[in-house]
């Protein structure tokens, strides 16, 4: 899992590091992008929020933001590929929340070293009920990082269910990784390592 974790430690740094925007288009699927971007900025700027106390709260608010505009079982969908049919729905409805929680709490750990980078809004594309809004992070170093969200509509909200950092899709690397356990494994392996993580993530936070 270790090649999952560190995607996405570049995935969410660069992701959601929106200090100041400027998008040469906005249409709605950029606008629900940017609007959930800057609720998520709105807790990391809290001073209230920001204490130690107030970590678990913190962490709980910006949790319930990414779940409403993420859609965590299209994503574990595409992230198991065929193994994915093969589940029977007891699997998949144990899958989903472990898939979610594992994004989830990688992204927590990510977002709170909010430096103020800044992300530009560059345009998007909508095909029926598909659509993609493209972005550039903008380091401190003027470096430009593409960012690409992939979205796709469902009672009139768009909900992400891939990105694509510099041509890297978070579903393929995550298919890949999932494939190679089950195929070396099984799925029944692969439901035991995401477990024990959770397990491990859970006890440290006690922990602290």
């Amino acid at each position: 899992m270790r090649g999952v974790r560190s995607f996405f430690a570049v995935f969410f740094i660069f992701a959601f590091m929106a200090g100041n925007s400027y998008a040469a288009y906005a249409g709605e699927p950029m606008d629900q992008v940017r609007h959930t971007v800057d609720k998520v900025l709105d807790i990391l700027k809290d001073k209230e929020l920001k204490k130690p106390a107030k970590t678990k709260e913190r962490r709980t608010a910006i949790r319930k933001i990414v779940s409403e505009r993420f859609d965590f079982e299209e994503m574990g969908k595409r992230s198991l590929g065929l193994h994915w049919r093969k589940r029977t729905p007891d699997e998949r409805k144990e899958f989903v929340p472990l898939f979610s929680d594992l994004i989830e709490r990688s992204y927590i750990k990510k977002i709170e070293t909010y430096t103020d980078e800044k992300i530009l809004y560059v345009a998007e594309k909508v095909d029926g009920g598909y659509s993609e809004v493209n972005t550039k992070i903008v380091t401190k170093r003027n470096v430009e990082i593409p960012v690409e969200y992939r979205l796709l509509k469902k009672d009139g909200k768009w909900e992400v269910y891939d990105v694509v950092i510099e041509g890297v899709s978070l579903v393929n690397n995550y298919r890949t990784q999932f494939n190679k356990i089950i195929r070396t494994d099984s799925y029944e392996e692969l439901v035991k390592r995401m477990k024990n993580k959770q397990e491990e993530e859970l006890f440290e936070e006690k922990a602290k």
